[in-house]
Parts: structure tokens; C-alpha cells; sequence
């Protein structure tokens, strides 16, 4: 594989990321969100608020990070190859967490969810896979 190409496939990690931030955004209304978090207290509730404001973030961060930085990553420069690491451990982390530790069947009410479900666990393995691609073949293409 040309280093050229697994900037490529790095640009559309990054495409991904801005992807998931968008599903993110759909996700409240999907499962009632604001109907579960009314009987927590205030605290509760904003700081969960919070906290999707940050992963959301986080997550566009990644995203541009690595569409920035597609070219220094697929050449195997040594932060950019700590980087890779980072977003590889995330996402296997991610997917881990996706598959055994979130029950998400009682909101697979439909076929479209349903569809979207398994599509960003695709992307949990595409986005794992390609930054351990590059963190294990970056400059040696």
C-alpha cells in the first residue's frame, strides 16, 4: 500500500469522525433522552449534558486532526504514530463498549436504527483498524 493511499483512507477516518458527530446529534431524540433525564436531579442531568458536549468534541477534534495531519501520520512521523496508537486504543475501546457493555435492542424499534446501529459499529472497526495500520505501517509503505 502507498503512503499516498493510507492518507487517503486516513482522510475518510476523519470524514467518520465528523459522521459520528452527526449520528451523536440524532441520538437524543432517538431514545427519549430528555424524557430519561427529567427525573435526575439538575446536577445529574447537566452534568451528562456536559459530558456529551465533550465527547461530541473530542470526536470532531479527532476528526480534524487526523484529516489535517493524514500525510504525517501515513509517513510514520513518531507523534503522529503516538497519535494513531491513541485513536487505535479509543476505538477498540469504543467497540468493546458498543458490543458488551451497551444493551441497545430496546431502541432498535425499526429498521433504519437498526441499519444505523450496526453501520457505526463498522465504523468503530474501520476507524480501529486503519489507525493500527497506521501506527504499525506508517513510513514503512
Amino acid at each position: 500500500m502507498k503512503t499516498s493511499t493510507l492518507c487517503g483512507l486516513l482522510q475518510v477516518a476523519a470524514l467518520f469522525h465528523i459522521g459520528l458527530v452527526c449520528a451523536g446529534m440524532a441520538m437524543p431524540k432517538a431514545v427519549k433522552l430528555r424524557a430519561h433525564l427529567a427525573v435526575l436531579p439538575s446536577f445529574i442531568r447537566r452534568l451528562f449534558f456536559v459530558y456529551y458536549i465533550f465527547i461530541g468534541l473530542v470526536l470532531a477534534g479527532f476528526g480534524c486532526l487526523t484529516f489535517v495531519f493524514a500525510q504525517f501520520m501515513a509517513a510514520g512521523e513518531p507523534v503522529a504514530r503516538g497519535l494513531c496508537v491513541l485513536f487505535c486504543l479509543f476505538w477498540t475501546a469504543r467497540l468493546v463498549v458498543a458490543v458488551f457493555v451497551f444493551d441497545v435492542r430496546p431502541y432498535l424499534v425499526n429498521w433504519y436504527y437498526r441499519l444505523g446501529y450496526q453501520a457505526t459499529n463498522l465504523v468503530f472497526i474501520y476507524l480501529a483498524a486503519i489507525y493500527a495500520l497506521a501506527a504499525w505501517k506508517g513510513g514503512k509503505l
